[in-house]
Formats: C-alpha cells, sequence, structure tokens
C-alpha cells in the first residue's frame, strides 16, 4: 500500500525550529515534503505573488531531512507546491509549527493559518498549528498533537470547505489537561504605532500591541489555552454572514435600484 504524502509549510520561514519539529515528527506516519517561505512572512494573511517572480531552492534542514525554500508568501508555497513542484496531491497539508498563538482575530492575520486555507480551496484537507508562546520553547508537543491529528484526517479526512485550526500550550506534553473543541475568541488587539527616528533623522512608525482578552470561556480557543487544554477550532473561509441575510433584504439594501 502507497503511504500517504503530507505537505508541511509554515509563515516563520523554512529555517525556523517549529518547521523542523514537525518534520521529524509527520515522516513517522507519511512521506513528507516541506515547502516553506525563505525567510519570515509572519502576519501576511492569504497574500499571493501576483507582480514579482517566484523563485525556489533546495535547502537542508537537518542531516535527515531537506525542504524546498520559496521566496513567497505561505499561501504562495502550497499553491507552487501542489501545482508544479509534488509529484501528486498531497493527502494532508500541515502548516506550522507556528510560534506564537493564532487564536481570535489573530487567525484573519495569520500566514499560517492562510496557507491551511490555500490547501482547503486546493480540496485537501488541512491543519493549521501554532504553540502559543512568542518565547524560546519546546516544540515536541505540539509536534505529537499534530502527529495524532494528522492520523485521523488522513484516515478519515475532513468536511469540505473546512480546516483545523490548533493552538497548544507551551507548556511540557504531561502537563496539558487534554483538548477542547472550541470556537473562534472574540479577543482583539489593542495596538499602536510607536514613533521613532532613523540614523538620519526620518520618522518612521512601528506597530506594537497587546492582546485584549474578551473570551475566557473554556469553549473558546483563547479560553481553552489560557486553562492548558489544546484547542482545536474548525473554521472556514466561506465569510458569508448566513444568519443575518434577511436583516440586510429587510434594510432595503436589495431595492435600491
Amino acid at each position: 500500500m502507497q503511504k500517504k504524502l503530507i505537505l508541511i509549510t509554515n509563515d516563520d520561514g523554512i529555517f525556523s525550529p517549529g518547521i523542523l519539529a514537525l518534520a521529524e515528527e509527520l515522516q513517522t506516519i507519511a512521506d513528507i515534503i516541506v515547502v516553506a517561505p525563505n525567510k519570515q512572512q509572519s502576519a501576511v494573511g492569504h497574500a499571493i505573488t501576483i507582480t514579482t517572480a517566484i523563485h525556489k531552492q533546495e535547502v537542508e534542514l537537518s542531516n535527515k531531512i531537506k525542504g524546498i525554500a520559496v521566496d513567497g508568501t505561505p499561501a504562495d508555497c502550497v499553491k507552487l507546491a501542489v501545482r508544479t513542484i509534488l509529484p501528486k496531491k498531497p493527502d494532508l497539508i500541515v502548516s506550522g509549527i507556528n510560534h506564537g498563538h493564532n487564536t481570535a482575530v489573530s487567525i484573519m492575520y495569520s500566514g499560517t493559518v492562510s496557507a491551511a486555507t490555500e490547501g482547503v480551496i486546493l480540496e485537501i484537507p488541512s491543519i493549521a498549528i501554532s504553540v502559543t508562546t512568542f518565547e524560546d520553547t519546546d516544540f515536541l508537543p505540539a509536534a505529537v498533537i499534530a502527529k495524532k491529528v494528522s492520523e485521523i484526517v488522513l484516515q478519515k479526512s475532513l468536511p469540505e470547505g473546512m480546516l483545523l485550526n490548533i493552538n497548544v500550550p507551551a507548556i511540557p506534553l504531561n502537563e496539558i489537561k487534554g483538548i477542547e473543541i472550541t470556537h473562534q475568541g472574540k479577543s482583539v488587539w489593542d495596538d499602536f504605532f510607536e514613533k521613532r527616528l532613523d540614523s538620519e533623522g526620518k520618522e518612521y512608525f512601528w506597530l506594537k500591541g497587546n492582546l485584549n482578552i474578551k473570551d475566557k470561556n473554556i469553549d473558546s480557543d483563547q479560553g481553552a489555552i489560557l486553562n492548558n487544554y489544546v484547542s482545536i477550532t474548525p473554521i472556514q473561509f466561506d465569510l458569508t454572514d448566513y444568519k443575518r441575510i434577511d436583516l440586510i433584504k429587510e434594510m432595503g439594501f436589495n431595492k435600491i435600484l
């Protein structure tokens, strides 16, 4: 029986420790191919490159694992891999392990999640996984979780149009209390632009801020990780607010012409 094929990507760059930990774990259950940005691409969302050329280069991640570095976005990496690089359509796409949480409003900005979303657009079961700290951390617990989830998805697949967004608390595996199936939280960034001066005295601005956690219930993604649970959130790229279609009709927008 032919082994399954997993495409691995991320937004932290191909040389990030998270992607290596993920590749080392997933290679025990399937054939893997790593195609990821050649540099940091966090918070680029679902951007794709259409005005410049995209280049690729084979690189070595470890003695046993090689990858292909792409000078593009995470969504570019998935699109290029599936359309051009891979010998066949992958059975699964796993994006991560992202360094930092992708919960609540951060999902909208995340290149990690967007890479998985591109997989869903291409009709491939896809997972995004993050460890919820920006400090130095051990990626192995998240890699183990990714492996266990991937095994289920390879066996049972996922519903059409849906991906799994997974966030793992940055604690040892034996301290994780369990798994919560969650909804996207309502936390938002209280951000601002810090004004600075360069060496020539010219103004420039640097975005800074803190996450304002508005939803700490355990059934939300942010609430689950605050309580030391792994959060698994089923999300979709269809942004239609179906519940309010009739409301918009009642407001008369469909009668202005």
